[in-house]
């Protein structure tokens, strides 16, 4: 018999134990990051077009628009406006731009892309939404833009994880002030 025997199936071949441990993930991938104050966020992995990683001098600063916005990044071709998202969320310390790179997830949604600068991207995570609660003490200015969040510190931290809702963050009208 030719081929590939990790694709021979039902001939009795015994899985290696890593294999045999892999347990189906719950819930759907989601990407984790800290904005500026360090509050954790969620961005649902399906809404994600790329993660880019720039030095800040990357970023072509743009006059006479919203202060919110960091300015522009050429990527493969494409120009894509780039926003402190914890302004934008309402925190008042702007993003730290003194840095070799600076982290941006950018965001697309009808052909509209926006690259969301935050603080610190911590890796992806299975998060199951039938966990996802209403988001508490949440202020005003961040509200619309959530889905919920999740309570995440086994440690008895009491941290939680913000589901960001991007679609509703790529069509708000903070972008024209």
């Amino acid at each position: 018999m030719v081929g590939n025997p990790d694709f021979l199936m039902g001939k009795g071949q015994e899985q290696g134990p890593e294999l045999q441990e892999l347990e189906t993930p719950e819930g759907e991938l989601y990407l984790r990051f800290f904005v500026t104050s360090g509050d954790e966020f969620a961005l649902p992995a399906t809404g994600i077009r790329r993660i880019i990683e720039h030095p800040p001098d990357r970023i072509t600063a743009v006059p006479n628009v919203s202060p919110l916005l960091l300015g522009t990044l050429n990527e493969q071709g494409r120009v894509i406006w780039v926003a402190d998202l914890g302004q934008f969320l309402g925190y008042s310390t702007q993003l730290n731009t003194d840095r070799p790179e600076i982290p941006v997830i950018a965001v697309e949604d009808q052909g509209t892309m926006l690259g969301l600068a935050v603080n610190q991207i911590v890796g992806t995570d299975w998060m199951d939404l039938e966990r996802l609660n209403l988001s508490q003490s949440t202020p005003d200015t961040m509200a619309p833009f959530l889905k919920g969040e999740w309570s995440v510190g086994n440690d008895g931290s009491n941290r939680v994880v913000r589901l960001l809702d991007h679609i509703a963050v790529l069509r708000s009208a903070r972008w024209a002030a």
